[in-house]
């Protein structure tokens, strides 16, 4: 390794790209262990690595964040090195790492259930490469990384030229399109469904063409972006814009001709805005208004991410992840609810396979857009701005643009 560079955030606003130390097979400390070594490890020299909108809250100061954070949880890379107790994957493997952790050994992992490990990270069960309170481990929008427990955790591509054929889909494995399945499938969204999907982001526009996928007859997806709405449209979604004063019930009526959906999922988060001309930050609106338009005994999925510290939260409640949800509205319609960490590990293989099949083209319908790993800071720029992209950093050079 010729040096590590890796992105990380600097203050509020501001991510640079800086020197770190070369990964090591070595745990984070504070990760339990019998000694330092991670001899289940592998380093990775990284060909894709995307910006999320999670990383986006650590980057506008709304989680506790330190100066220094590395940034990066979306990884695809190359095995490099092996520690002496991977079994099954060799040096040249090509493979998509799950940003979330696990060590494929405790009970939550033989659950299936991998995306909160009682193993990898001292302050509370789950963990993601460069994250805040998620373990300590180096984030991956770098130029190499180190991969915990290897033979659990990565996901090898069966034919490395095939797959940097479809690099630019395959990177989305790590974290966007299992999220974005994982909301629509927990939704309970399948052949015939009626769907409204809150946010246009990066993870809605994966959700809603997940819930195409799983056979949804209309995809209904809702935000505030012009830009991100047209994108929705590009791949055959129905859209509402939710800067106008019209009620989202008689939005969604004009489009289905009946006020409730199948299944709703909530893909915008903590940071939610409320719906109208100039409404401000109201966190708890997405959650009360996908309530609203579900069918009764329906199910809510929320892949999108809300916190328990958020300094920039709008009163002292939002700073502890307290919200004025409507749980009684919930209650009244025998509502299902599904929220944390998506266990990618679920999902990923099955949706490498499709990828692999063309039965979907998740790149095209994210607007996957490849960056040189310099150029990261204008993509975080560009991204909080509202940018209907997914960055797809390239810190090697190794994908075609």
């Amino acid at each position: 390794m010729a040096g590590n560079r890796c992105v990380v955030y600097v203050e509020p606003g501001k991510v640079s790209v800086e020197n770190i130390a070369d990964p090591k097979l070595e745990l984070p400390a504070g990760v339990p262990g019998r000694n330092r070594k991670c001899e289940n490890g592998v380093i990775l020299r990284i060909v894709a690595t995307n910006i999320c909108g999670s990383d986006q809250h650590m980057v506008r100061g709304r989680t506790t964040a330190p100066k220094g954070q590395t940034l990066g949880h979306e990884i695809t890379g190359e095995i490099i090195e092996l520690g002496s107790d991977v079994e099954f994957l060799q040096k040249g493997d090509l493979v998509s790492v799950p940003f979330n952790i696990a060590c494929g050994r405790c009970r939550m992992c033989k659950a299936g259930h991998t995306g909160v490990c009682l193993n990898v990270n001292p302050a509370r069960p789950g963990a993601a490469y460069g994250y805040v309170d998620m373990g300590g481990w180096v984030g991956g929008q770098a130029d190499y990384v180190m991969v915990p427990y290897a033979d659990w955790n990565v996901l090898k591509f069966p034919d490395k030229a095939q797959a940097m054929e479809k690099i630019k889909d395959l990177t989305m494995l790590s974290d966007i399109f299992p999220t974005g399945y994982h909301g629509a499938f927990t939704a309970g969204v399948t052949t015939g469904s009626t769907v409204y999907v809150a946010g246009a982001g990066p993870v809605g526009l994966a959700c809603a063409a997940s819930a195409q996928l799983l056979g949804a007859a209309v995809v209904i997806v809702g935000d505030m972006n012009p830009e991100r709405l047209q994108q929705a449209r590009s791949f055959g979604c129905e859209t509402v814009d939710l800067r106008t004063d019209a009620e989202l019930p008689d939005m969604i009526e004009q489009i289905l001709g009946e006020p409730v959906v199948d299944a709703a999922v909530d893909c915008v988060g903590f940071e939610a805005r409320g719906h109208g001309a100039g409404a401000g930050e109201a966190p708890a609106t997405v959650l009360n208004s996908v309530m609203g338009i579900t069918q009764v005994a329906g199910r809510v999925g929320i892949p999108g991410l809300y916190v328990t510290g958020d300094p920039g939260g709008i009163d002292e409640n939002a700073k502890i992840g307290q919200l004025g949800i409507r749980i009684g509205l919930g209650w009244a319609k025998s509502l299902t609810f599904t929220t944390g960490q998506c266990p990618v590990m679920r999902y990923h293989r099955q949706l490498m396979m499709a990828i692999l099949n063309d039965k979907v083209q998740i790149a095209k319908a994210v607007n996957a857009t490849v960056i040189s790993l310099e150029e990261a800071p204008k993509g975080y720029q560009d991204f909080d701005k509202g940018a209907a992209k997914k960055f797809v950093l390239n810190p090697h050079s190794m994908i075609a643009v």
